[in-house]
């Protein structure tokens, strides 16, 4: 539906940037955790025309599931890249509110077999989400985005005991302040 707005949006030149969330190019992960949600597909679809139609995106990877391995990351900042996005944000999902039930009841419903335990405990989940984070980051530098990047981690993951937990906390916090603290460039 975006897209019959393109020439509206074009009208607003620099002040306007477009974009939206694409956490996977798997569409059958999506289904199970976006059920509402239109197909990643079609989104990096609509993000190649908003790109062609001359407005300025961003990407949102965001909220990655347990089952995004390196792989399926690498493949989905591959094609972030080629749309030369001004912001790239990322953030694993969430342990909040009621996520870890919904997401059960989606695995055993829908027969796909989903990572749940990464849910099972703030530590298997701070453990899945730093890990994810620092995948993307090493990725995005893979792919020549990590200028672009703005990590969106958890505050549990800022938490003193969770910094305490690192082999070196103190690169540990100044990766994730830095990381934490980015501020997203406009269109010049």
């Amino acid at each position: 539906m975006a897209q019959l707005d393109f020439d509206l949006f074009n009208t607003f030149g620099k002040r306007l940037v477009f974009g939206m969330s694409l956490p996977t190019l798997r569409n059958d992960l999506a289904k199970v955790y976006e059920p509402k949600a239109p197909a990643p597909t079609q989104r990096l679809a609509t993000l190649k025309k908003a790109k062609e139609a001359g407005l300025h995106v961003y990407v949102a990877v965001a909220p990655t599931y347990p089952e995004c391995d390196e792989a399926d990351l690498a493949v989905t900042l591959r094609a972030i890249a080629e749309l030369d996005p001004l912001t790239v944000f990322h953030e694993p999902i969430n342990i909040r509110a009621e996520n870890a039930t919904k997401i059960a009841e989606a695995s055993r419903t829908s027969g796909i077999r989903l990572k749940t335990e990464v849910f099972a405990s703030q530590a298997a989940w701070s453990s899945y989400a730093l890990q994810s984070l620092k995948s993307v980051w090493r990725i995005a530098r893979e792919v020549g985005i990590s200028d672009r990047l703005h990590l969106w981690p958890d505050k549990i993951l800022g938490s003193r005991s969770i910094i305490n937990s690192m082999p070196d906390p103190e690169a540990y916090e100044k990766w994730l302040r830095t990381r934490w603290a980015r501020i997203s460039e406009w269109p010049r």
